[in-house]
């Protein structure tokens, strides 16, 4: 799965949790984990700053990106 979630965000370059869940059908908490061990590899960084500004009414995984960094 580690190596699906690293080819999915290969292609996309950029991501919400949210996208990647719907698109792989698993939780959030799961999908972060491994996240992280490709955020600790260098294969990808967390997007800061991409908080809305709007309703404050987003669920947090539509607002938290993940990015390709290769």
């Amino acid at each position: 799965m580690l190596r699906d979630l690293q080819t999915y965000l290969q292609r996309q370059r950029r991501a919400s949790l949210h996208e990647i869940e719907q698109h792989f059908h698993t939780d959030a908490d799961a999908l972060r984990g491994m996240l992280n061990q490709l955020i600790r590899k260098g294969r990808v960084h967390k997007t800061e700053g991409s908080k809305c500004s709007h309703c404050c009414q987003c669920a947090p995984e539509a607002i938290e990106f993940y990015e390709w960094t290769n």
